[in-house]
């Protein structure tokens, strides 16, 4: 009798609902590689093992998911597709991320964890975050919050438990977010 516990699915998550105000255009559809960003980083959560791959946001040609309040940042990102999954894991990454690699993204999936996340010290994105009861009761009670500032991905880690994962150099260079065109400008090869 075989005895080994099925893996838990595991959907990987672009956040790609933002309004790209200090960009001052739609980050998910700079040009990286000869395509889209947005594209770039479904293929790159594909590359790193993911079962399926949701993408937040208003985005029809992505089947984007929809924030079930508008303009709530990534929290909301995170609870509109919640909303429209089943429990499991989540590796969620942003949109304006373009120098992670599969490798890195594999450790956040294979870290052996007692919490419900798993990150990057330092970093709150990208991350793993179990999708359970307690995770989904979390995300509602912060996205009532009355006060904007409590809605953040560091209010969701804390609450739910976080483990963080040690970087060397080489991967945080990763980790560059490209919020404005001097960063995108830095994260260009």
């Amino acid at each position: 009798m075989d005895t080994a516990a099925e893996p838990t699915p595991c959907t990987g998550v672009v956040l790609a609902g933002g309004r790209s105000s200090r960009m001052g255009r739609d980050k998910a559809l700079l040009p990286w590689q000869g395509r889209p960003l947005i594209e770039h980083q479904i293929a790159l959560l594909q590359a790193a093992g993911v079962d399926n791959v949701r993408v937040s946001g208003d985005r029809p040609d992505y089947q984007g998911i929809a924030d079930p309040t508008a303009h709530s940042g990534p929290l909301g990102g995170i609870a509109g597709i919640a909303a429209a999954s089943d429990d499991g894991e989540l590796l969620i990454i942003p949109v304006d991320m373009p120098r992670l690699q599969p490798s890195l993204l594999r450790r956040l999936l294979t870290e052996a964890t007692p919490f419900g996340c798993t990150h990057f010290n330092g970093h709150v994105l990208p991350m793993r975050l179990r999708l359970d009861a307690a995770c989904r009761a979390t995300l509602a009670t912060l996205m009532a919050a009355a006060d904007d500032r409590a809605r953040s991905l560091r209010a969701l880690q804390e609450r739910v438990g976080a483990s963080e994962i040690a970087l060397n150099s080489e991967e945080a260079r990763q980790l560059i977010d490209c919020n404005t065109e001097e960063t995108w400008r830095e994260a260009c090869p």
